[in-house]
């Protein structure tokens, strides 16, 4: 689905966001292994604000999966298209994500992003909806467990814990640097969990978040202050 059709029909309260979030959870695929960890490409996406300007700017940062060298990079910059609401962040965040990855002349392959998938109290966070709306295999990898629990992990790189709501495990907390606090690993479409928290290691050789979420969170960052400057300039020559 394009940009333009996902804002066509795109929810602007919170009532309508949830029950596009009911009709959209059905949809999501847990029946495929999704990408083999180190082979193709893998591409992280990060989003950063200016709510007093009304910006959001996205990043895509495609990495050879193999090599972690950068392929490929992209950005977008938009309007905020919904208002800030715990749950309710994909809403925020898709519109000007899928401009960034329409951006890229390469595939993105399996789609990092700095949040959830299943592992929401809606099951259906940022990379279970992204997933759904693109066709594209993403996970989450948070850096905090949002409401659920976990017991801690053992202290070795690759150790994991299930990241519980109840009796159901909605994701992993994933060791990713010895005794270094874990990351939040979850499914979001068309991706095992296992493969997901396999992603996961093969992109933290040296950091305890994966390189693809680093360098794209670095890249929005860069282009949030160019959009404020050309936004500031616009506004001293009006």
């Amino acid at each position: 689905m394009s940009h333009r059709q996902i804002l066509a029909d795109w929810p602007t309260d919170e009532r309508s966001a949830r029950a596009v979030q009911d009709e959209l959870r059905a949809r999501v695929v847990l029946d495929e292994p999704g990408p083999p960890p180190g082979t193709g490409f893998v591409t992280g996406v990060d989003v950063a604000y200016d709510d007093a300007r009304d910006l959001v700017v996205a990043a895509a940062v495609v990495l050879d999966a193999a090599t972690l060298d950068v392929v490929e990079e992209s950005t977008a910059v938009g309007r905020i298209s919904f208002p800030y609401v715990p749950g309710l962040l994909a809403f925020r965040e898709i519109p000007t994500v899928v401009s960034a990855l329409e951006a890229l002349d390469t595939g993105p392959g399996l789609v990092v992003c700095d949040g959830y998938g299943l592992a929401h109290p809606r099951r259906f966070g940022l990379a279970s909806h992204l997933g759904v709306l693109t066709g594209l295999p993403p996970i989450g990898v948070a850096k905090n467990p949002f409401t659920f629990t976990h017991e801690e992990p053992d202290a070795p790189r690759g150790s994991t814990a299930p990241l519980l709501d109840g009796d159901e495990e909605v994701g992993r907390a994933l060791r990713t640097r010895d005794g270094v606090k874990p990351v939040y690993v979850s499914v979001g479409h068309r991706t095992s969990l296992d493969t997901a928290c396999a992603h996961t290691l093969s992109l933290t050789p040296n950091y305890r978040q994966p390189d693809t979420t680093r360098r794209a969170d670095a890249l929005c960052r860069r282009a949030l202050a160019q959009a404020q400057t050309q936004t500031q300039e616009d506004a001293t020559l009006a």
